[in-house]
């Protein structure tokens, strides 16, 4: 199923054609005259349970597991194992015999209805392990976790499908599942003809490779909309049971609830706020729960980081499917008009965003064995900093810039100084697109460092004039390649900057 194109059917797209899908016309979303290697991973005689890993087989360089059907109840003995050799899809490869003596043929198909999670697995510890996404603003001030729930809300063009695409490039996963459900046409076209051409920065091979694409755009069927998001899930969580870290990205779910509420009102049911269904808050908070990290039957550990967009009727956060999401998901990315207007990109706003995950004891201990102690710490120094800078802002501007003290506006600027080499982020630059932790480290460092530094200023002409300076060389060393001469050399005029207003 890799490097396929699905609608929420799971029809596969390349095998119709015209402009638009015909009436009841059907594909089956897998290839059956492909010949695949297959290797056993069990013998005769073994005890399996559902979803018991029998074989594997190589799609794409990834190695793809086999499993027991996931229907199957109780414990099952395997009869009979075909041994190491090229078969197709429908070819038998096992034959297990259930607690009752019932023979079950296993082949290389698995069929799941999508609307049930699946619970294959023996535990579900809280999520710990930090995702790398190399966004700063996400990465740094809030982390999303392998197996965590994310949200990005806000309206149209502050750059919520940019995210998505910068997350779904860089974030270390082993499978991207990307379901556009019910998104503008040209949107689906672009990820279609996008994507072929990415390289994954982990592999150097194709980034679609790795990733299955499920498109519904508006003009689909309602009932397929509302079938895509599960339909991406349930292949998530059939890649999870492979012991694979997965990344689903949905966008939007705002049109899946509307799909949800479409159905609801056909159906004649009672409408609830805004003529959702009443039960809108239930759905959302079941589909969340089905991702999550999980402890496999065999001490195998697989995970699915699910990151949804929500796109509120005129950036209003306060609607149904806004609110419900915001109960479930633990990471919330608000995406904000006017800093998108400001060409302030991400356009996440830093003060309202936040991530549950920085609070939980388990993300603590891996945080300080993994990066340093004070990771924590200084992060949420951050936060207070921009927050004290926000407020200085709105002084500034009603008291005016001679209202108020120089040490003011040296706050303020300290806390665009965060802003600006911390928080914005060229998505379209090679170097500065993506940001690994190290980099990241060495960023925080030494933006607290100067935050941490008294300066001394006449009038606020100055400082302005000063920290435009320290800004712009800060921002030359993030187009530069990190530890690189010119990284270097830029590093260099920044010391002899700090040092010419710094306080001995």
């Amino acid at each position: 199923m890799l490097s396929k194109n699905y609608d929420g059917l799971q029809n596969d797209l390349d095998k119709m054609d015209g402009v638009f899908l015909k009436r009841g016309q059907y594909t089956y979303p897998l290839d059956k005259e492909r010949i695949w290697h297959f290797v056993p991973m069990v013998k005769a005689g073994d005890k399996v349970v559902a979803s018991a890993w029998l074989g594997q087989v190589d799609e794409n360089f990834q190695p793809l597991k086999i499993m027991a059907p996931f229907t199957m109840n109780g414990t099952a003995t395997v009869k009979t194992i075909m041994p190491e050799g090229d078969y197709k899809i429908e070819d038998t490869i096992a034959i297990l015999t259930d607690e009752e003596g019932n023979d079950i043929p296993v082949t290389m198909i698995q069929k799941w209805p999508v609307k049930r999670a699946m619970t294959n697995y023996k535990e579900k510890p809280r999520p710990f392990k930090l995702l790398e996404t190399g966004v700063r603003v996400i990465d740094t001030l809030n982390p999303i976790v392998e197996g965590g729930t994310g949200f990005i809300p806000g309206p149209f063009g502050t750059g919520k499908t940019v995210l998505q695409h910068a997350i779904s490039k860089q974030a270390e996963a082993d499978i991207v599942i990307i379901a556009a459900c019910g998104e503008r046409a040209n949107e689906v076209v672009e990820i279609f003809t996008e994507f072929p051409e990415l390289v994954d920065p982990h592999t150097g091979r194709k980034l679609m490779e790795r990733t299955i694409i499920i498109a519904n755009t508006s003009n689909m069927p309602v009932a397929a909309r509302e079938a895509s998001v599960y339909t991406a899930m349930s292949l998530a969580e059939y890649y999870r049971s492979m012991g694979l870290k997965v990344l689903l990205m949905a966008d939007s779910t705002s049109r899946w609830a509307q799909a949800l509420r479409e159905m609801s009102n056909r159906m004649e049911e009672l409408p609830g706020p805004d003529a959702f269904p009443m039960d809108i808050s239930a759905i959302i908070s079941n589909f969340y729960g089905r991702a999550g990290y999980v402890k496999l039957g065999n001490d195998e550990t697989g995970s699915i980081t699910f990151i949804g967009t929500v796109s509120p009727a005129g950036g209003n956060l306060k609607e149904p499917v806004t609110e419900n999401t915001k109960k479930v998901a633990r990471c919330f990315y608000a995406l904000e008009q006017d800093r998108a207007d400001k060409k302030r990109y991400p356009a996440v706003n830093p003060i309202d965003s936040y991530s549950k995950y920085i609070e939980y004891p388990e993300f603590e201990e891996y945080i300080k064995e993994h990066i340093n102690d004070e990771w924590i710490g200084k992060v949420n120094e951050l936060k207070t900093r921009l927050q004290r800078g926000k407020e200085i802002a709105e002084q500034i501007n009603i008291l005016g810039d001679d209202g108020v003290p120089v040490e003011y506006h040296v706050i303020f600027w300290k806390s665009e100084l965060i802003d600006f080499v911390i928080l914005q982020q060229d998505a379209f630059d090679e170097v500065d697109s993506v940001t690994p932790m190290e980099r990241q480290e060495a960023i925080l460092n030494m933006i607290i460092d100067i935050c941490h530094t008294e300066f001394e200023f006449d009038n606020f002409n100055e400082v302005m004039d000063y920290f435009k300076r320290m800004i712009n060389v800060c921002k030359q060393m993030n187009y530069s390649k990190f530890k690189s001469e010119q990284y270097k050399g830029f590093q260099q005029q920044l010391k002899e900057l700090i040092a010419e207003r710094s306080v001995k």
